[in-house]
């Protein structure tokens, strides 16, 4: 159900599209100084990116309000089939990091035309690998939800709905570098308004589809996944739009000639963006490890876990917005060679973020029982729900503190480091800890909840270690 804007797993790290001319991207470098590492101008990048991710994530969980009438079953094979779109769109947000971290120092140096060439290599990587991911998954989807242990009923109905979706990657793919483009150039707002066009089309089309209103066919979730796919089509034609409009000479004015000659930049977009398909992977695959533990408790609890993480979502999306704008500073910082700026907006970027977390945790925290209400009437995904809803509230700080500092090192260019952290936490505690409460210790489903607070525990812990010691501010973007 994700669109253009889209997070992944809210438990990961999110993703991260206006042109200028190159005297206007001179120009930001020359007022950089001023402004940047001020709470000033981290919420000129981060609110138009937050409010684009809360129009998605509406749309999300008015998807789920949606599917979730259609019973349980329904709202777990959209589970399964969502971590399957979660591994898809690792590779891409990989790729976007790489983006991001060359566009933002070349636009900081003043040199619009590598900023270009960056944009192109981008497009051409996340393509190919989008391409190959796919491919990977729906050349078995039988397969890999019988290794998740999917239900019979479950996979019935997710095989359909998985197909539909991952179809829409390739697309999704193109409208994620344009994005993360846009963004290393400062403009966040082209992409909160395409989101809200994408975002109308896809409700309407869910109320078309999913019931079969004004007289279309009742398609239940195969009318969740048209619609997905369709969505994604006009954000993708809303996004190329854009960048044929950009003035001649802007950091985003791709043209065919940008694509020939770019093997250097083809290579570094590559080299940076494996270490951010290492997190992304690792934290996938952990995930789906940690599904099927979840499975051992039945579609119930997947069914919780599906509503629980968009629920939660959307406290978390104001850091997802700071780490945007975090890593766009941080990467113009550094192309002028100004690191005591990018070390100021560290700090700023993380001060804000755990602040916005410990406000918004507190109120998810207290309304959970009304939010499981709101968004599923079966009694036993309610009670399921409300405990998961009270464990993700606990994590917030430590969530969101890690979701800047990760913006902070992949604006420096520095993509190994998050890497390592995701794999501490997710293969050193959150995965082994679920296995051993559930298949050792034979606890209630409430435990498997708690392996997600040491998960960002350590993450966060590792990066603000590493954001101390400092060498995140001399690697190669």
């Amino acid at each position: 159900m994700p669109g253009p804007s889209d997070i992944e797993d809210p438990e990961g790290a999110p993703s991260l599209p206006s042109g200028s001319l190159a005297a206007a991207a001179a120009q930001v470098a020359a007022d950089a100084p001023h402004v940047e590492g001020t709470t000033r101008a981290i919420f000129q990048l981060a609110w138009p990116v937050t409010t684009g991710l809360v129009l998605v994530n509406a749309v999300n969980l008015l998807d789920l309000f949606m599917v979730g009438r259609l019973g349980p079953n329904a709202l777990a094979a959209v589970g399964y089939a969502t971590q399957f779109h979660f591994l898809s769109q690792s590779v891409l947000f990989a790729v976007g990091f790489a983006c991001v971290a060359v566009m933002a120092r070349a636009i900081g140096s003043g040199d619009p035309s590598r900023a270009r060439h960056a944009l192109a290599a981008s497009l051409v990587v996340a393509v190919i690998a989008a391409l190959s991911v796919v491919w990977v998954v729906l050349s078995a989807p039988q397969l890999w939800l019988e290794l998740l242990q999917a239900e019979p009923a479950v996979s019935a109905l997710a095989i359909p709905y998985l197909k539909l979706v991952l179809s829409s990657t390739v697309m999704l793919a193109v409208a994620m570098m344009i994005e993360n483009g846009m963004r290393s150039n400062r403009d966040t707002r082209t992409p909160m308004w395409i989101a809200a066009a994408v975002g109308a089309v896809k409700v309407a089309l869910n109320f078309l589809l999913i019931f079969g209103g004004l007289g279309f066919p009742r398609l239940e979730l195969v009318g969740a996944g048209l619609a997905t796919l369709i969505s994604q089509a006009v954000g993708v034609v809303l996004f190329a739009i854009a960048v044929l409009r950009a003035p001649r000479g802007s950091s985003l004015a791709v043209r065919p000639r940008d694509f020939w000659g770019n093997g250097t930049l083809l290579r570094e977009v590559v080299r940076l963006s494996l270490p951010g398909l290492g997190e992304r992977l690792a934290m996938n695959l952990a995930l789906l490890g940690y599904f099927r533990v979840l499975a051992e408790f039945g579609s119930v609890a997947i069914a919780a876990y599906s509503v629980g993480i968009r629920l939660l979502s959307f406290s978390w999306l104001p850091g997802s917005g700071i780490a945007a704008a975090a890593a766009t500073l941080v990467g113009q910082a550094l192309g002028t060679g100004r690191p005591e700026a990018a070390i100021r907006i560290g700090w700023r970027s993380t001060q804000l973020a755990v602040a916005v977390a410990v406000v918004l945790g507190g109120l998810c925290a207290f309304a959970r029982e009304p939010l499981a209400r709101l968004f599923t009437d079966d009694p036993a995904t309610i009670e399921a729900l409300v405990p998961f809803l009270l464990c993700l509230a606990f994590a917030q700080p430590f969530l969101q503190a890690h979701f800047a500092l990760g913006g902070v090192h992949r604006g420096a260019g520095d993509t190994f480091t998050p890497f390592l952290a995701a794999t501490a936490g997710n293969w050193v505690f959150r995965l082994p800890l679920a296995y051993l409460f559930v298949y050792v210790l034979e606890l209630e489903l409430v435990w498997v909840w708690y392996a997600i607070i040491f998960d960002h525990m350590t993450r966060t812990s590792w990066l603000a270690w590493s954001f101390r010691r400092g060498k995140w501010l001399h690697a190669k973007a």
